[in-house]
Parts: structure tokens; sequence; C-alpha cells
């Protein structure tokens, strides 16, 4: 069924095949239309290793991408929360 807020289909399909959530597959559907699916791509891999990252750091990750529940949160489910968003 297709989705008006979502500019390409094909791509927000086979990023929830592959398990992401309905927001992180919309965002990236979203960008590969706007920009192309192979700038999207080689800008994947950027980001550093959660596990590297301070608590605070993982806090404004997630504040920033709305991850429900944060301020509750200890560092391991900060890393999942946002691995799963």
């Amino acid at each position: 069924m297709p989705n008006s807020s979502i500019k390409d289909e094909k791509t927000y399909e086979k990023v929830r095949k592959s398990g992401a959530s309905k927001e992180k597959a919309a965002r990236v559907a979203n960008a590969a239309a706007n920009e192309g699916r192979s700038t999207v791509s080689r800008r994947g891999g950027r980001s550093s290793n959660y596990e590297d990252m301070t608590k605070a750091e993982l806090y404004d990750r997630a504040k920033k991408v709305g991850v429900p529940g944060r301020s509750s949160m200890s560092k391991t489910q900060l890393v999942t929360a946002l691995r799963n968003h």
C-alpha cells in the first residue's frame, strides 16, 4: 500500500525487511529519493562505535533521533535503542 510520506517505496521495503524500524526505513528511503541511492550508501558507516561513546553522547544522539524513554535508560539500553531505531 503506497504511503505518501515515503518517497522511495522499493528502498523502504528493502530496509524494513532487513529489520529496521519504520522510522529508520522512512529516513533511508527518503534520503535515497532526494540524494540518490549511491550517495546515501556511500555515507553509511561513518558513525563511531556506540560502545566507545559516553552515556551523555549516547543520550544526545538518542534525543536527536527521538528515542522515547531515553532519560531512564542505561548506557547498554541506549546502545540497543539506537541500533534498533
